[in-house]
């Protein structure tokens, strides 16, 4: 989209259509009447301006043209030139008859005084712009101004985009804030309930806004043509380099010169015949570079073509350069000595680096068999297997770097210990009938699953049954959930006597907090003494 630069004139003609929106939402007193009598005044003045400098614009393509190597090139330029001028000047002649329409509901001018004979008339203004069902002149304008931008736009550079010239109240920015207003369209906003003075300020405002669409438009064709006076008034020091990156020990080597842009000067620039955006005279290049073709060192030699077109003294002329530049392989490294066998369903902390890419490094993960969860620090990523193997899948800017196939294991099994009160029981020596009156069952993790995995290394007993046995026969027994109290066991205890200890459930939590029952059956015999 064209971005249209506003002129001090312009925006001092937009500040006062912000001030007559805002003025019509006051109650009309005479003097303010006659503020808007002149505020109509400067716009029609400003307007006259407007026009005869448009006029001078095409005159002066014609000129421009006349003094080129080849004047019927350039017949399509003057041809939309002229065609822009008749848009213009059609709807602004319509909108100076609306005009005389209002004065005349005012009554006309008073030859004596000059001023409007009834300036306060409101309801004739709202009959001839609004009138009754929508049938105003207001709502005719309307699409007129639609078509009026939808033409212009056809004859202005590609991407050219213009406003709106019939908003309603929801698109203005005083009016979207009135309770009162908000709801009213392009012509109840501007005519309902105005005065004479103000209508016709309104519609002058309109006409302003159609002259500075056709200037903008025409500035444009003059540039086409040279016709538009081109200053370089953005100067900048500017630094060409054989190579943005280089190895300790090579030789850096630059340019150093002076460069200078237009602000009222735009040449059409492309990439690889594309057409690029072009900001304060630099045309702006951005793509996504590819791979492929890599030699032995990792680096991909790769070329692009810019243009510049521009108006030159002897005509257009169009500037080619084609650029050299170099692809770097992207390489990393999973920060381990070996590709670690990762654990099922557990938390799996990898570090993967790239320190070719830099700054640039910035990777995403995915996983077949499994889950990739990111990490905060870039490059960090837990993988959450569900399957044999995993394989991660390393990514960076959206471009599939590799992919990594880990091999899984099952959570080593925990080695279970019975501890009574606080020593380890002990199948050949036993314990005291007497002395033992508790019981705590231990799931210990494997040492190295523990040290890789501390977050999932959670394990305890969930059911522990302990019998008092005599001989054959069982005494009594208990059931706790891994550890308790046995006094009632050790109320009936008799030297010579054995508790029959089993251990019927192991459960772990991982690091999700997710707990999970592992099958595991033990059993031990504790001599009493």
């Amino acid at each position: 989209m064209a971005s249209l630069k506003e002129t001090p004139r312009q925006k001092m003609i937009g500040m006062m259509y912000l001030v007559l929106t805002a003025l019509l939402a006051l109650q009309v007193s005479d003097a303010l009447l006659q503020k808007f009598t002149i505020l109509n005044s400067s716009l029609e003045i400003a307007n006259q301006s407007a026009t005869s400098k448009n006029r001078g614009m095409v005159q002066g393509i014609e000129e421009r043209i006349k003094d080129l190597p080849n004047p019927d090139a350039y017949a399509d330029v003057v041809k939309r030139a002229n065609e822009v001028r008749r848009l213009a000047d059609a709807l602004v002649n319509h909108l100076d008859a609306l005009k005389n329409q209002i004065l005349e509901a005012g009554g006309g001018i008073d030859p004596e005084t000059g001023n409007i004979k009834n300036p306060k008339e409101e309801e004739k203004v709202f009959t001839l712009m609004v009138g009754a069902g929508k049938s105003g002149e207001a709502y005719k304008l309307e699409s007129m101004f639609s078509q009026y931008v939808k033409d212009l736009e056809k004859l202005a550079d590609p991407g050219t985009k213009f406003p709106s010239l019939a908003n309603d109240a929801k698109s203005d920015p005083i009016a979207s804030k009135d309770a009162n207003q908000a709801n009213k369209d392009f012509a109840e906003l501007n005519f309902a309930q105005t005065p004479v003075p103000a209508a016709m300020a309104t519609i002058s405002q309109k006409q302003a806004e159609v002259r500075r669409y056709e200037s903008d438009v025409l500035a444009q064709l003059a540039a086409k043509v040279g016709a538009k006076e081109i200053k370089f008034d953005k100067v900048f020091a500017q630094v060409s380099a054989n190579a943005n990156t280089v190895v300790a020990g090579m030789e850096y080597q630059a340019e150093v010169f002076i460069a200078a842009t237009s602000s009222g000067f735009t040449p059409r620039m492309s990439f690889n015949g594309s057409s690029i955006p072009v900001i304060d005279g630099r045309g702006q290049i951005k793509f996504k570079t590819s791979g492929g073709g890599f030699d032995a060192n990792g680096l991909s030699k790769k070329t692009y073509t810019a243009s510049v077109s521009y108006m030159s003294p002897l005509g257009p002329k169009t500037e080619t350069i084609q650029k050299e530049y170099f692809v770097l392989k992207p390489t990393y490294n999973i920060e381990t000595a070996t590709l670690p066998a990762l654990y099922l369903g557990c938390a799996n902390r990898l570090s993967v680096a790239s320190p070719g890419l830099g700054a640039l490094w910035n990777p995403s993960f995915s996983a077949d068999g499994g889950e990739a969860i990111g990490g905060q620090n870039r490059g960090k990523v837990t993988i959450v297997p569900s399957a044999a193997t995993v394989t991660l899948n390393i990514a960076n800017g959206g471009t599939l770097l590799g992919k990594e196939t880990f091999r899984v294991r099952r959570v080593p099994r925990p080695e279970v210990r019975v501890f009574g009160n606080g020593g380890e029981l002990d199948e050949k020596r036993g314990a005291s009938a007497s002395g033992l009156r508790s019981i705590d069952a231990r799931a210990i993790a494997d040492e190295s699953f523990k040290s890789t995995n501390p977050e999932d290394a959670n394990f305890r007993v969930s059911e522990l049954y302990v019998a008092l046995a005599r001989g054959q026969r069982k005494i009594d027994d208990i059931t706790l959930q891994g550890s308790g109290s046995i006094a009632k066991l050790a109320a009936q205890a008799q030297a010579g006597d054995r508790y029959y200890i089993e251990i019927k459930g192991v459960q772990r939590k991982n690091f999700k907090g997710a707990v999970e029952t592992i099958p595991f059956t033990m059993a031990k015999n504790i001599p009493l003494n």
